[in-house]
């Protein structure tokens, strides 16, 4: 384990960037002069809009950026996300310890993580002015191991002095203009995405599908049998016109980001209306 002086002098560089547009580069330093770190993103939730990516590294595994799709309505499956923003959860996390059962299996998995050759990823949840949060990922690849318990625990260990500075930097970060809570609205887009088509009982097993959870925990959450889940499954797919999960998952992030100015209701409907000659 790194030593206080180790870190204490990883702590004097990064002070003179506090407020600088060098600290999120800086912050990320020391993480890696502490613990090996194969890539890391920072991402800023201020209070109820979008989420902005304040600093970004692409993976060399991979041949581009989906954080883009990311931004727009794919944060609301997010593990870390739903964390901190449903549950109040802060501190340090690994991805495993917030992931429901399945969710390797998951599309939103296979997008984020396995095709970007992820092996593992722990990320800092930290709270920020009114209901914002941060969001600091730090991923090892497959070159690389999974992070050890002795490494978390050095995380762990600075994670106050962390969480305090993040709060300076980021203390002006504040809801969208005008009071809009973007991201309420992109929750209600997905609670109520294929309502204009499916059964109350198919919504809610398609929902618990997109947020990655397996036939076994659908059916646990919803007390119903496996057999009954893979049922409404089914009959959801078939009335949606879809194959797959990764169908589904593709055809919720096109209707959400295909929305404009919405307020309320299924974004199917505008989404699967033929275009007006």
């Amino acid at each position: 384990m790194p030593s206080l002086s180790e870190f204490s002098q990883q702590l004097a560089a990064l002070l003179p960037q506090l407020g600088q547009k060098g600290f999120p580069a800086g912050l990320i330093q020391l993480f890696r002069q502490l613990v090996p770190v194969s890539d890391a993103t920072i991402l800023v939730y201020p209070g109820t809009d979008l989420p902005i990516v304040e600093y970004f590294e692409l993976p060399e595994e991979t041949g581009g950026s989906t954080l883009d799709v990311f931004v727009k309505g794919a944060f609301l499956l997010d593990p870390y996300y739903l964390a901190a923003s449903r549950d109040s959860k802060f501190g340090v996390f690994r991805i495993r310890e917030l992931a429901p059962k399945g969710f390797k299996e998951s599309e939103y998995y296979k997008t984020w993580y396995r095709n970007c050759g992820y092996k593992d990823e722990c990320g800092f949840l930290i709270p920020i002015r009114g209901s914002g949060f941060i969001n600091i990922a730090l991923g090892r690849t497959q070159r690389g191991s999974p992070f050890t318990k002795r490494q978390l625990a050095v995380f762990e260990a600075i994670y106050p002095a962390i969480e305090v500075l993040c709060q300076q930097h980021w203390a002006e970060s504040d809801s969208a203009p005008g009071g809009v809570n973007l991201r309420a609205q992109l929750h209600a887009a997905l609670d109520s995405f294929g309502s204009s088509l499916l059964t109350d009982r198919e919504g809610q097993v398609i929902n618990l599908v997109l947020h990655g959870h397996s036939t076994k925990t659908v059916a646990e959450k919803l007390s119903i049998s496996m057999e009954t889940v893979k049922l409404h499954r089914k009959h959801a797919y078939a009335k949606l016109e879809i194959g797959s999960q990764a169908e589904l998952f593709y055809l919720f992030l096109d209707s959400v980001m295909s929305a404009v100015d919405y307020q309320s209701g299924d974004t199917l409907i505008a989404y699967l209306q033929p275009p007006k000659r």
